[in-house]
């Protein structure tokens, strides 16, 4: 009698510790699916470029992949389904509006519709023009201007001594470098012209410039902020020369100013 209620003892021990086993893995698991809940609450899926899309290249799927966005940061556009940004068997796919790195995002505002035709245009600013400039390698800063940089406009004008120079356009952004747009592309070359974002008053200064001198375009650097007016530069000024004062007589002194530059003159 003793060895059987020993025995029943033991049996409901071992239960009790097997139960509490299985309860305590249950637990564990509903927690785990309760945290990925959380983690999968908190972002969403989106579509980015797996690799480099160049302005107007077609996208395909191969280009494309998805990674997990924070949900509160998801931009506007934001393509989170395939079928909304590939064609249908056949149909006519969607370009980049602009050259695409590895990892952006794909957005509406960065693709065209399906079977929409991208040119430069859609690179433009609101409410500004895209005009060409004819240069050779000596006006373009030696084929260094490429699609994406920031150019200074001189005219050069007159002959002999009364030729002078004057900055006309101050930091004008490059669109493209004869039939090239695309702004990843950073090999140098030799163009005819360069093509320029501008407002409709600068396009009507260029056209005039272009007709009676010269236009040389100068390269800014990335942190270049100075955009005060120039004054013209004439020959006459590189080559100005002092007279001797003769001995004795007065001299008055005048301040000369060209630009940001400042010279006292006897």
């Amino acid at each position: 009698m003793r060895l059987t209620s020993l025995l029943t003892a033991i049996t409901g021990l071992a239960v009790a510790g097997g139960s509490v086993y299985v309860a305590r893995d249950m637990l564990a698991v509903r927690s785990a699916d309760a945290s990925a809940a959380v983690v999968e609450a908190s972002t969403v899926t989106v579509i980015v470029a797996s690799r480099d899309i160049a302005f107007g290249q077609a996208i395909e799927s191969h280009m494309l992949t998805t990674i997990d966005w924070p949900r509160d940061a998801v931009p506007d556009g934001v393509y989170i389904d395939y079928a909304q940004l590939l064609p249908t068997d056949g149909g006519d796919p969607r370009r980049a509006r602009r050259a695409l790195a590895t990892g952006e995002l794909l957005l509406a505002s960065k693709v065209s519709d399906f079977g929409e035709k991208v040119t430069i245009v859609q690179t433009l600013s609101p409410n500004s023009r895209a005009m060409a400039i004819k240069v050779s390698a000596e006006t373009a800063v030696g084929g260094f201007v490429t699609p994406g940089d920031f150019v200074d406009v001189v005219l050069t004008q007159g002959r002999d001594e009364a030729m002078r120079a004057v900055t006309i356009l101050q930091n004008i952004r490059v669109v493209g470098v004869d039939q090239q747009s695309d702004e990843l592309e950073d090999n140098p070359e030799v163009a005819r012209t360069v093509t320029v974002e501008v407002t409709a008053e600068q396009g009507q200064k260029l056209a005039l410039a272009q007709n009676v001198g010269t236009l040389s375009l100068t390269l800014r650097s990335l942190e270049s902020e100075e955009d005060a007016p120039l004054e013209s530069v004439r020959v006459s000024d590189l080559l100005q020369e002092l007279s001797p004062v003769p001995e004795g007589q007065k001299t008055t002194t005048i301040t000369v100013r060209r630009g940001v530059e400042v010279q006292d003159i006897n």
